[in-house]
């Protein structure tokens, strides 16, 4: 009877010893599982403040957008998510603001572009478009956004102030026009749109000036 007893007390130990034991390897495989979570974050550097952040998804892919830093150099991260290659994060200096961004598949072809609008800091306000395209839902390319002045027509009269917006599948920027001798707080010369199409280049796809108007 006495060596039933032993026996007994011994195998109560054993299982207890296994239970903590498989109880401490859960935990361990918990934790990791959460540092693995962690790791696939990028955030900004501790105390600095982010000043933009936007997530746009179109057709199963998705780019998380944001911007932080102090002074007119911010740091700009773009992180696309469902790409069937290269998901990595792209991240640079941009000197201004974002002030919006917005997603739409612009040349009918099952894939999305991301175009995100900046301006300048100062009173001019420059507006800038950086725009990525998505190959064959597989990577992700840069869109040449030509400079304004470029076009004699589309430059006269211009200083700064742009909006940008998507209508439909065309990118569409309005600025007020200022005549000689305006100040930069009134422009008398009215409202010009022009409206770009995206375009198949030689070594990217560029933003294409299609139609310019002024009201």
């Amino acid at each position: 009877m006495k060596t039933l007893k032993t026996i007994i007390i011994a195998l109560v130990g054993a299982l207890t010893i296994f239970a903590c034991k498989n109880n401490q390897e859960r935990n361990k495989i918990d934790q990791l599982e959460n540092e693995v979570v962690s790791s696939t974050e990028s955030p900004p550097q501790e105390g600095q403040i982010i000043s933009f952040q936007k997530k746009l998804t179109l057709q199963n892919i998705t780019f998380d957008i944001k911007t932080w830093g102090e002074g007119s150099i911010r740091q700009l991260s773009i992180q696309p998510k469902g790409l069937e290659i290269d998901n990595q994060d792209i991240e640079f200096e941009i000197d201004g603001d974002v002030v919006n961004a917005e997603i739409e598949d612009l040349n009918s072809d099952g894939s999305p572009e991301i175009l995100i609008y900046t301006v300048s800091a100062g009173s001019g306000s420059y507006g800038n478009v950086i725009g990525y395209s998505v190959i064959n839902g597989k990577s992700i390319s840069e869109i040449y956004f030509p400079e304004i002045s470029e076009n004699k027509e589309a430059s006269s009269g211009y200083m700064g102030h742009d909006v940008f917006a998507i209508v439909e599948t065309s990118l569409v920027r309005r600025f007020p026009v200022y005549k000689e001798g305006d100040s930069n707080s009134n422009p008398t010369g009215g409202t010009r749109q022009i409206q770009y199409k995206l375009k198949d280049g030689e070594a990217s796809r560029v933003f294409v000036i299609e139609k310019i108007s002024e009201y």
